[in-house]
């Protein structure tokens, strides 16, 4: 009896494991340029390009993807496929310093920003 309960409850288990991984996969793709650049146009790239504050602070520009992706003096803020540790994420979640929450000094971003970034980066942060 145990052993029936115990590979039923297993089969259960995987069943869902598979439901969930089906319907990530069915997300729908996240531009870069459609989804993404226009957040960080709103929010982010008037501080971090060449010459502005937040570049000037952190050696961060986004003034284009190449950009984005090669991230700050002090190292990469997109981990591709991976947006728990991304630092981007990390910063505009407010899991970082508050100090360093961005956007600095402004709004922070809205739950559905935040939601499409992190999608774009756990879909591989393409340049798409």
């Amino acid at each position: 009896m145990k052993k029936t309960m115990l590979r039923g409850g297993l089969l259960a288990g995987l069943c869902l494991v598979f439901v969930w991984g089906c319907q990530r996969a069915e997300e729908p793709e996240v531009s870069y340029s459609e989804d993404v650049r226009p957040i960080l146009e709103k929010n982010c790239v008037e501080c971090h390009v060449e010459g502005a504050a937040g570049y000037e602070a952190s050696g961060f520009s986004m003034a284009s993807y190449e950009d984005l992706m090669e991230g700050t003096k002090f190292g990469s803020v997109i981990k591709p496929e991976d947006s728990f540790t991304s630092a981007l994420i990390m910063l505009v979640e407010g899991r970082a310093d508050p100090s360093i929450q961005m956007p600095h000094g402004k709004e922070p971003l809205t739950e559905e920003e935040i939601a499409t970034l992190k999608t774009w980066v756990d879909q591989g942060a393409k340049n798409n």
